[in-house]
């Protein structure tokens, strides 16, 4: 036994020191039916597999989801960039301002966009995650999409927010290409969003995702040299268009019956389906595993190339996709575990995280900095606000019965769904439209009884409709929110009589 711990100076670490090594695992426009996991329940908390659960084939997502907590009822912002910075700060993107994703060159306020929207994104003074732990002597590595502000910005190297280490991102929102052949946009693809960093696999056949993998491992292990904990941002490009067909996988979908761009979509899951077994079986190899905990989410809703029938589409039966202002937009995959669950190890006793289980209580992004707050005993300055709430208790099974049920999307700009704001709160939603002249003012849904936002209850429940107005008026006033603006003037919220 000597020997053999001598020969491998990592076996003989004690690794159940206090400090728990994190990874948070996030998938660029992953929604919720982008998986052979099933998400949904019925009316009585069965989980129910839909037609794109049978078509996706991620099997370590099924390992991860079977040994951990999966939950049905997760909330992000629509689009990333919100999500992303409400993810390092715990605010609501109403609160930080990071209101749109954001255009690496220009501003991209959109025509009734208010004109002091935060396109800079974070900066060298934002509160963060990483930079907190940081401070408390973690080993900060961010890998794949970044996206945390405009070129020439503070946000364009995540080293300037709290990172130790920056492999492949900048401020680019998409990858230039996801061919090593094409220098990954340097030499190919669109080489206005080039990845950087990545140039020993130039001129190689690696595909991006594995690329991004293999030097994601090769940090965690240099990491576990230092004597460090570290805390991982494994945040992929995939699977944000351009859609490029991993050839690894091209073959599992090609009697699909699908196009060639949803078989392609569906190459890039299994691809990052591949990258999370690789790197919990890198962990485990390196005897990390007890004390590593892993949170694997999607940063908005889905944006696969399937048709869309009357408002349904890659997200379905959840109605909307990316953009949208509907379920299908905002409702993403979560799932937290221990890479390898043991009760009696001292991370895990405490956080303790219920195995195979199913957490229907509301849960969103915005929780993730307080619960990581927690178990690393980090603190943030007592200005910065956070808006989540710790998930101890829902991890481990049990309701939180502090936590509000509600979440707030602010989306004061043009896209698929533009100048909305939406509310979930309980069982019920409220979407207000800025620019009621081109659909209803209020849309309200009870999503108890009607989850996939068939019809429209606003006339049929006025005092309801009163009291969510009343609740969206409220958070966005809390938050200092900015609303559209028309000649500048901002567009005040219509108040149900």
């Amino acid at each position: 036994m000597f020997t053999i711990c001598c020969a491998n100076p990592l076996l003989s670490q004690d690794k159940d020191h206090s400090e728990p090594n994190i990874i948070v695992f996030l998938v660029d426009d992953m929604g919720l039916m982008d998986t052979s996991v099933p998400f949904l329940t019925d009316y009585n908390g069965n989980l129910i597999k839909y037609p794109l659960n049978d078509y996706y084939q991620t099997p370590n997502m099924e390992k991860l989801a079977a040994q951990g907590s999966r939950f049905t009822n997760f909330y992000a912002h629509s689009v990333c960039s919100p999500s992303r910075t409400s993810i390092l700060t715990g605010q609501n993107s109403a609160r930080h301002g990071v209101t749109n994703w954001v255009n690496p060159e220009s501003n991209n306020r959109t025509a009734l966009g208010p004109t002091n929207w935060n396109w800079k994104g974070l900066d060298k003074s934002s509160v963060t995650l990483p930079r907190l732990l940081q401070e408390k002597g973690y080993k900060t590595i961010h890998v794949g999409k970044a996206h945390f502000g405009p070129l020439n910005s503070d946000g364009q190297d995540p080293t300037n927010i709290g990172f130790d280490v920056n492999i492949g991102g900048s401020a680019i929102g998409q990858p230039g290409s996801y061919l090593g052949t094409e220098a990954y946009g340097h030499t190919g693809g669109d080489k206005h969003r080039a990845v950087p960093g990545l140039e020993k696999y130039h001129g190689k056949e690696v595909f991006l995702t594995e690329a991004l993998t293999l030097e994601a491992n090769m940090a965690i292990t240099q990491a576990t040299e230092e004597g460090k904990p570290f805390y991982l941002n494994m945040w992929h490009y995939a699977v944000h268009a351009p859609f490029y067909s991993d050839p690894r996988f091209k073959d599992h979908y090609i009697n699909s019956g699908k196009s060639e761009s949803a078989q392609a979509y569906a190459t890039l899951i299994e691809g990052i389906d591949k990258s999370l077994g690789d790197i919990i079986q890198h962990v485990k190899e390196l005897g990390l595993g007890e004390n590593t905990l892993i949170l694997f989410l999607g940063d908005n809703g889905s944006d696969a190339p399937l048709p869309i029938i009357d408002n349904y589409s890659s997200a379905a039966p959840l109605k909307g996709k990316k953009g949208n202002h509907w379920e299908g937009g905002m409702r993403v995959p979560f799932i937290a575990s221990w890479i390898t669950p043991n009760a009696h190890q001292n991370s895990q006793m405490a956080l303790p995280i219920a195995q195979n289980a199913i957490q229907e209580q509301l849960g969103s992004i915005l929780d993730i900095f307080p619960t990581l707050s927690k178990i690393t005993g980090i603190k943030s300055p007592k200005d910065h606000i956070l808006d989540g709430f710790d998930l101890h208790d829902q991890l481990n099974g049990k309701p939180n019965l502090e936590r509000d049920e509600l979440f707030l999307n602010h989306f004061p700009h043009d896209h698929r769904s533009s100048y909305f704001t939406s509310l979930v709160k309980s069982d019920w939603k409220i979407i207000y439209h800025y620019q009621s002249e081109e659909q209803p003012l209020y849309e309200l849904f009870n999503l108890k009884n009607d989850p996939f936002e068939t019809t429209n209850v606003a006339r049929e429940h006025p005092e309801q409709l009163k009291l969510m107005m009343t609740s969206l008026s409220n958070e966005l006033a809390q938050k200092n929110a900015l609303y559209p603006e028309k000649d500048k003037i901002p567009l005040k919220l219509i108040m149900p009589k």
